[in-house]
């Protein structure tokens, strides 16, 4: 038994996130309190080159991690680039930084190379930062800690009044962030995000300790900021809300053709796709297949104050798909490069069924005992795999191999292995 599950038995010690520590900012009568303003108050926004310059040799004479966190503009702009940039060390203070008008922080993203960079859900603001310019070499992830640590929510708020017992201001989180001049009251908003990053990482960091579990936590921090970027996403189109009730080729041909001109529109006005056409009204028409600008009018999604040169622009991409050839028209579904779906394992392979119900279980009980999602303890994806193709033979040398192989991380191969080597040998999976 790790340190850790010594530790997950002792329910005496186990924290559910509601409990602040003995430091924490709650009242004598135990309510969290709310944080209404920075400590030293909202500071100006960084629009020119002179003022980034002394933001940046500001933080790197400052101390100790750098909190870091990004505002986006989803649901309005096209694409997913910042629009606000906040960071907080000791010695520097807070910063705000339109990178509208300061698109290049690689200056500042190198004066805190080495730095640890403390954000929260780093995944989310990690491709909008190295767009401008922005790469921690060193990161520690509250959100991924809180899971880590058991926490059962794991928002920001909620992690800051949990651990910190302050109240955090909520309501700006989905605004227009590409609004400019920016209100203050966002801005304060976004201060405040930064505001205790670094104090509920100390926090997590002494808890995650505490329960055995922090050098896990190092490794996947580690792991994220060593992560190449993302590959482009293979047919995006087909990732199209309500893409389950179209079945034919030919309105699939439809849905691209229409997704892909919606897409050019919404790149060239710089909105967010949503705004330009709904999904809806995109599967509407290719259920339908309209013959004229007529018919597609009367469909939802496409009459309402639309113009007759709109229609006319969605009605020549139907018609573009219904003319091409039938060897140009998308296949159903999309290529699969893994397992099948697991729901038609019993029929195609009631032997690989039966390991990953084992697997599943094992796993579920493996994590239930160390109190983190079972998604945090092995990737979903991973188990698949491992239990449609078992490597062979099955044992603790070719599991941790194929563990290793699939991307996880030492603690993970360390605590998974047995797991996987019971479900995978006959007498770990249940019968057919």
């Amino acid at each position: 038994m790790t340190d850790a599950q010594d530790t997950a038995a002792d329910s005496s010690l186990r924290i559910t996130g509601g409990t602040p520590p003995d430091d924490a900012g709650s009242s004598v009568t135990g309510a969290p309190v709310p944080l209404l303003a920075p400590r030293d108050g909202v500071p100006p926004v960084i629009t020119d080159e002179t003022a980034l310059a002394r933001v940046t040799a500001a933080f790197a004479a400052g101390t100790g991690p750098v909190a870091v966190d990004a505002e986006r503009a989803s649901g309005y702009r096209y694409g997913q680039r910042a629009y606000l940039v906040q960071l907080r060390r000791e010695g520097a203070g807070t910063a705000l930084i339109d990178p509208v008008a300061c698109p290049d922080l690689s200056g500042l993203g190198e004066a805190l190379s080495g730095v640890e960079w403390v954000l929260h859900a780093a995944t989310q603001d990690l491709p909008c930062l190295r767009e401008i310019g922005m790469v921690p070499s060193r990161l520690f992830d509250t959100e991924l800690a809180g899971r880590l640590a058991g926490f059962p929510r794991v928002g920001l708020g909620a992690m800051v009044e949990g651990v910190l017992g302050y109240v955090l201001e909520k309501g700006h989180s989905a605004v227009d962030w590409s609004t400019r001049p920016l209100p203050e009251p966002w801005l304060r908003y976004a201060a405040l995000d930064v505001e205790l990053l670094v104090d509920l990482r100390d926090a997590l960091e002494k808890e995650l300790d505490r329960q055995g579990k922090l050098e896990w936590a190092l490794q996947e921090f580690d792991a994220i900021a060593a992560a190449p970027p993302a590959e482009p996403r293979k047919d995006p189109w087909r990732r199209t809300s309500g893409m389950h009730k179209v079945r034919r080729r030919r309105q699939l041909g439809v849905v691209r053709e229409l997704w892909q001109t919606r897409d050019r529109i919404a790149q060239r006005r710089d909105v967010s796709p949503g705004k330009v056409l709904s999904d809806a009204a995109i599967v509407e028409a290719a259920l339908a297949l309209p013959g004229n600008v007529h018919a597609l009018a009367a469909l939802n999604g496409f009459g309402h104050r639309m113009g007759r040169r709109q229609l006319e622009q969605w009605q020549a991409a139907v018609d573009r798909a219904k003319t091409l050839p039938d060897t140009a028209l998308p296949q159903p579904g999309q290529p699969v490069t893994g397992p099948p779906p697991p729901r038609a394992w019993a029929d195609k392979d009631p032997a690989a069924a039966a390991r990953l119900s084992a697997a599943r279980a094992g796993v579920s009980a493996l994590a239930e005992q160390l109190t983190m999602p079972q998604e945090n303890l092995i990737s979903p994806d991973t188990v698949r795999r491992i239990c449609w193709e078992p490597p062979k033979p099955v044992d603790t040398g070719s599991v941790e191999s194929a563990l290793a192989g699939f991307g996880a991380r030492a603690w993970q191969v360390e605590l998974v292995t047995p797991v996987l080597v019971n479900a995978l040998s006959a007498k770990g999976a249940p019968s057919p």
